[in-house]
């Protein structure tokens, strides 16, 4: 395993908070407005978890964390970024189906309005499902907010390495292999074979 990495996965601060206090080991994505081809693709499956703050909605969270929101205005950044966790992406489904969404919303921080509106949006184009065992290191990174790391993109490069020695899995073994098995077969059993299988995720 690398010891250092810069690939970073941004997301909302609310959702890294939720991943990192083993509440979650699932995301869902359709990628940004300027994902390169303009459509979502998973190219490293080790990543740092860049927090954001701007685009955070309250009404699309369930309601035990969008009580944690704090609005923003937009283009509001902080100037230091604190990074406190990293992920190894295990697990990624695509998924198109209403029925699979709904039978995997206790599996995630949003509310039905968020994955219904997710489904919509690019309707050609299915729902990414990510499952992530997430990891903590064992102090906080803070950097400096660079230009390079706004806009709407999931994958960023950051100009300086983060060490991922010393880090501890939030969840153990058993937990997490557990949690991997029933989605799965909660995937499985409401999408066809070519949509339920597990991708090949990048280095």
């Amino acid at each position: 395993m690398e010891s250092m990495i810069t690939q970073a996965l941004k997301e909302w601060a609310t959702a890294v908070d939720a991943l990192a206090a083993g509440k979650t080991i699932m995301l869902l994505r359709k990628g940004g407005i300027k994902e390169e081809g303009n459509s979502f693709k998973v190219a490293h499956n080790r990543v740092l978890l860049y927090p954001t703050f701007e685009h955070q909605r309250p009404e699309l969270l369930k309601a035990d964390y969008a009580r944690r929101v704090q609005p923003v205005e937009s283009g509001w950044h902080p100037e230091t970024i604190r990074i406190s966790s990293w992920a190894e992406i295990t697990d990624i489904f695509q998924v198109s189906a209403a029925e699979t969404v709904a039978a995997l919303l206790p599996d995630h921080i949003w509310n039905e309005e968020f994955v219904s509106t997710r489904l919509k949006w690019k309707p050609r184009q299915p729902l990414y499902v990510l499952l992530l065992r997430t990891y903590k290191l064992p102090q906080v990174c803070e950097i400096q907010y660079m230009p390079e790391y706004g806009g709407c993109k999931s994958w960023i490069d950051l100009a300086e390495d983060i060490s991922l020695a010393g880090s501890v899995a939030v969840l153990d073994d058993a937990t997490y292999t557990q949690k991997v098995g029933e989605i799965r077969e909660a995937i499985k059993h409401r999408e066809s074979d070519s949509c339920c299988l597990p991708e090949k995720v990048g280095v």
